[in-house]
Protein backbone atom coordinates (compact mmCIF):
# COMPACT_ATOMS: atom_id res chain seq x y z
CA UNK A 1 0.00 0.00 0.00
CA UNK A 2 1.42 3.34 -0.91
CA UNK A 3 0.17 6.25 1.50
CA UNK A 4 0.89 10.12 0.52
CA UNK A 5 0.39 13.58 2.24
CA UNK A 6 -0.86 16.45 -0.44
CA UNK A 7 -0.84 19.86 0.38
CA UNK A 8 -3.80 21.74 -0.83
CA UNK A 9 -4.36 25.27 -2.87
CA UNK A 10 -7.16 26.81 -3.33
CA UNK A 11 -9.24 24.95 -0.69
CA UNK A 12 -10.26 25.01 2.99
CA UNK A 13 -9.04 21.89 3.36
CA UNK A 14 -5.44 22.16 3.62
CA UNK A 15 -4.12 18.13 3.37
CA UNK A 16 -5.39 15.52 2.06
CA UNK A 17 -3.19 11.60 3.16
CA UNK A 18 -4.76 9.47 0.75
CA UNK A 19 -3.81 5.89 0.13
CA UNK A 20 -4.16 3.31 -2.50
CA UNK A 21 -3.47 -0.16 -3.81
CA UNK A 22 -3.45 -2.20 -6.89
CA UNK A 23 -5.33 0.91 -8.40
CA UNK A 24 -8.20 1.60 -5.87
CA UNK A 25 -8.12 4.06 -3.11
CA UNK A 26 -7.92 2.06 0.47
CA UNK A 27 -8.68 5.80 2.60
CA UNK A 28 -9.01 8.98 2.49
CA UNK A 29 -8.39 11.64 5.22
CA UNK A 30 -8.92 15.59 4.58
CA UNK A 31 -7.16 18.15 7.33
CA UNK A 32 -9.54 21.75 7.32
CA UNK A 33 -12.56 21.88 5.44
CA UNK A 34 -16.32 20.83 5.67
CA UNK A 35 -16.06 18.13 8.35
CA UNK A 36 -19.04 16.03 7.53
CA UNK A 37 -18.97 16.51 3.65
CA UNK A 38 -15.54 15.36 3.56
CA UNK A 39 -15.90 12.63 5.99
CA UNK A 40 -18.82 11.16 3.22
CA UNK A 41 -16.84 11.54 0.38
CA UNK A 42 -13.55 10.02 2.26
CA UNK A 43 -16.23 7.36 3.08
CA UNK A 44 -17.80 7.30 -0.73
CA UNK A 45 -14.39 6.99 -2.38
CA UNK A 46 -12.77 3.68 -0.73
CA UNK A 47 -12.49 1.03 -2.77
CA UNK A 48 -13.17 2.76 -6.22
CA UNK A 49 -10.62 2.76 -8.61
CA UNK A 50 -8.26 5.85 -9.04
CA UNK A 51 -9.43 6.59 -12.65
CA UNK A 52 -13.38 6.41 -11.68
CA UNK A 53 -12.94 9.15 -8.62
CA UNK A 54 -11.27 10.99 -11.05
CA UNK A 55 -13.69 11.02 -13.55
CA UNK A 56 -16.55 11.80 -11.31
CA UNK A 57 -14.79 14.46 -9.41
CA UNK A 58 -12.26 16.20 -11.61
CA UNK A 59 -12.96 20.01 -11.99
CA UNK A 60 -15.52 20.44 -9.12
CA UNK A 61 -16.20 24.32 -8.19
CA UNK A 62 -16.70 25.05 -4.87
CA UNK A 63 -18.12 29.08 -4.16
CA UNK A 64 -17.11 30.65 -7.41
CA UNK A 65 -13.30 29.02 -7.10
CA UNK A 66 -11.79 26.81 -9.89
CA UNK A 67 -11.07 24.04 -8.18
CA UNK A 68 -12.71 22.70 -4.44
CA UNK A 69 -11.72 19.53 -1.88
CA UNK A 70 -13.03 16.90 -4.38
CA UNK A 71 -11.10 18.51 -7.16
CA UNK A 72 -8.02 18.56 -5.11
CA UNK A 73 -8.46 14.49 -4.20
CA UNK A 74 -7.81 14.30 -7.72
CA UNK A 75 -4.79 15.84 -8.32
CA UNK A 76 -4.05 14.51 -4.92
CA UNK A 77 -4.70 10.88 -6.58
CA UNK A 78 -2.44 11.89 -9.84
CA UNK A 79 0.36 12.47 -7.54
CA UNK A 80 -0.53 8.73 -6.02
CA UNK A 81 -0.42 7.32 -9.28
CA UNK A 82 2.76 8.74 -10.31
CA UNK A 83 4.77 7.69 -7.36
CA UNK A 84 2.92 4.57 -7.55
CA UNK A 85 4.14 3.84 -11.39
CA UNK A 86 8.15 4.96 -10.67
CA UNK A 87 8.24 2.37 -7.77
Amino acid sequence: MKRIAYRTTGTCSQLIEVAGENGCVTDVTFYGGCNGNLQGISKLVRGMKYEEVIERLNHISCNGKPTSCPDQLCRAIEVLMQEEANE
